[in-house]
Order: C-alpha cells, then structure tokens, then sequence
C-alpha cells in the first residue's frame, strides 16, 4: 500500500521487521526477505517453504532460515500437513493472527469508528461515536479512552505485539461544513490541526494517516476481492463519494496523492443535472431527500449497518447513485481498461446489492462503444472499509512490502 500520505509518530521505536528503503547492507536485505515472505504468505493464504523459496527466488537454505525466525518471533504458524504426494507432506505457513495487532480509526463527518484488528484483517472488537460534527478534542478524547478500553480486553503479552494505530480520514475537512448543515467557522480549527500528532500525544505508540477513500480501497486490495484483479478502480459510497485506483495489484495514489480523487468527476445523468459524482453519488444527497420528506435522516449514521424503513427515498437514491456511478465506470474505463469496478459504502449489505445491480442495469444503457465494460463487483467489507484499512497503515509500513514484488513470477 502506498505510504505517502502516512505519517509516523516521533520517537516511534524500531521493528525487528526494519524499513528496506536505503542502502543494501545484510541487515536490509535480511528485512526485506523477511517482509517478502510474510507478504506472499498473506497472499497467497498459506505456502509451503517450498513454494516460498521457488515464488520469492530465494534459496531453499535462506527461506528455512528466515522462515524458522518468523515462527519463533510469533508472526508464522504451521498449518495442517499436506499428505498424498510422493515424498515427505509438506506443511502449509500461515499467518498467525494474534502475531501483530493494530489499531484502526475512521474520522467521518457524521461519526468516528475505532477498532482493534489482528494480523489477518479480523476485527476483534470496535467502537463507534456519533456527533454532529468532528472536533479534534473530541476526537482525541475518543481515541484514548477506546484505545484503553480496547487493549483491556488483550493479556499483556498481545498488548505488547500492538503495531500502531492507522488514521483513515478525509482530507481537508474543513471544505464540507456546508454540505452537512454545518457553520464553517466550526470546522475551520481543522485547517491548522496536525492530526497524527494530535493522536500520537493520547496513545503509545506510532501513528500513521490516511485519505479515507484510499484506505478502504486498500483494504479491499489485502482483505477483501483486490486478489482477484490486477487491476480496478474503486468507489466507496460515504458521506461523499470518494474512490481508489489500483493497477497491477498495487494501490496508486498519483503524482500528489489524489488519484481516485472520484468526487470530482463530472457527470450528467438521466434524472439529475449536470454536476459532480459528489453532488449525486453520495449519502449526504439521501439526507437531504429524508428532510425534504419530512423523515428523519439520523439512522444514516445512527445504525449504518440497518437503514430500515427509510421508504421511497431510498429507491430513489439507489436508482440516482446508481446512474452516476454507472457514467463514472465507463468515463474510468475510457481512460483505463480496468478488469473490475467494485463498488463499497457505508450502508447495508442489502443495499450495496442493490446498488451494485441497478449500476449493472443501467451501464447498458451508456454507449459504450470502444470501451470494454469491466466486472462490476459488490466490495467485500462494507462500512467497516475505512477503518480497516486505517488498521492496515501499522501492518504495511512494519510487515509487508510494495504489492508489486508479490506478483513478478507468481
């Protein structure tokens, strides 16, 4: 996962699984072995050292080593042996989960999650706050106690195996204020806030940062249906719209960071006006249908994972969204010949099944010519995306390597 946005706490400490930028001396080059096969054990969901040592190119000898250090270490475990060939069962390698454990956090306009997540992506336990909108005090408040609360329930021995806390949030949030209701003036002290050091003075270990979009669409990647494309393009449906790009199995932020910067496309669909994908895409636009219905909006946020009962307006929103995103895919694939659009938010998974169909429905209708439509995919995680993927940020910067190295001769 691309780390230019991240951001590390001062004085955060050394892995024992070292950073391979920089000269090639032994200790870097052992690091970055280390980090090879802990990647390709995470994709690949269990090798053999055989098989390590013919997709890595190491020597047999040097997977042995490194592989017997990593089980020692608690970040490998074996798996059930393999019978039925000639010669001795080889034993699968696996990624043990209580191996590493971090801390995810996603800051929305609406609410904040927090969640603790072990070495293969699943979560263990998790929180969630609701406000009107996000100030940083509260925020931090909200991290320290939940890390508290959270880290109660580990012994002291996996409380000591906790990588860091990963930030997944919007950039500029300052910029939305009107959008959602709210004075300007009270999102403005967010214009001068450092937020990983805001959070790296309530918790005790590193921090890093994220754009939320581009986490989430990096949790997809590592968690969810990202192995099964080279390459996609992503769209997470939240407050607003926001999205991911990912080519040859690697997320791609872009010269500045922005790729994916979805919210921003044109559109001009069939029942909506002229505008951007964020003006028409986007949970906040199903608020305002709610008020304008006389419904009240709040369980958007209040219970994202239920939306019952939500009438007519939801229909119409899926069948808007739907309209947008379908004019959205094809403008991205007019650009890239992406294999797959996969399509996540915050609701309900029966909504994102509908979404995801209508999408299907009405991208038949968008002349296509010279363009080769891609698999249009429900995502595989759900409103959880976001944090996940801020939960991810300690894991990729201490244990894995650039997605790319994990495809070259796989």
């Amino acid at each position: 996962m691309n780390q230019q946005d991240a951001q590390t706490a001062p004085g955060e400490e050394k892995a024992r699984v070292l950073d391979p930028s920089g000269g090639a001396n032994q200790v870097r080059v052992r690091a970055h072995n280390e980090r090879l096969i802990l990647s390709l054990v995470r994709r690949h969901a269990g090798l053999s050292k055989a098989e390590i040592a013919r997709r890595s190119g190491l020597s047999a000898q040097t997977t042995s080593v490194i592989m017997r250090g990593l089980e020692r270490d608690g970040l490998l475990t074996r798996g059930d042996p393999v019978r039925g060939r000639v010669g001795q069962p080889s034993v699968p390698m696996k990624l043990n989960p209580g191996g590493v454990y971090s801390f995810g956090l996603k800051i929305g306009r609406r609410s904040a999650d927090l969640l603790l997540m072990d070495f293969v992506g699943r979560v263990r336990s998790e929180l969630h706050q609701v406000y009107s909108y996000p100030r940083p005090g509260q925020i931090a408040d909200f991290v320290r106690d939940g890390v508290a609360e959270l880290a109660g329930t580990l012994n002291s021995t996996q409380q000591s195996k906790i990588a860091g806390l990963g930030i997944a949030t919007p950039f500029e949030l300052w910029n939305w204020a009107e959008e959602i209701g709210v004075d300007p003036a009270l999102m403005g002290s967010w214009r001068n806030v450092d937020l990983a050091s805001v959070i790296s003075e309530v918790v005790p270990f590193p921090v890093f940062l994220q754009n939320d979009a581009t986490a989430a669409c990096g949790a997809e990647l590592v968690f969810g249906r990202g192995p099964e494309f080279a390459d996609f393009v992503y769209f997470f449906v939240g407050t607003f719209i926001g999205g991911g790009i990912v080519l040859n199995h690697s997320l791609y932020s872009g010269r500045s960071g922005n790729a994916g910067s979805f919210g921003a496309m044109p559109v001009a669909g069939t029942s909506f006006p002229p505008g951007t994908l964020i003006d028409h895409a986007s949970i906040v636009v199903l608020e305002r249908m709610l008020e304008e219905s006389g419904k009240d909006p709040s369980p958007l946020w209040l219970d994202p994972d239920g939306w019952s009962d939500l009438g007519p307006c939801l229909d119409e929103w899926i069948t808007q969204t739907a309209n947008a995103l379908a004019i959205a895919i094809v403008s991205s694939c007019s650009v890239f010949d992406f294999q797959a659009a996969i399509v996540d938010g915050g609701f309900p998974e029966p909504v994102r099944e509908k979404l995801v169909a209508e999408i299907g429905r009405q991208i038949q209708d968008i002349d296509t010519r010279g363009i080769v439509l891609p698999q249009i995919c429900a995502g595989s995680i759900g409103p959880r995306s976001r944090a996940v993927g801020g939960a991810s940020l300690p894991l990729f910067a201490r244990y894995l390597i650039d997605q790319n190295v994990l495809f070259k001769g796989a």
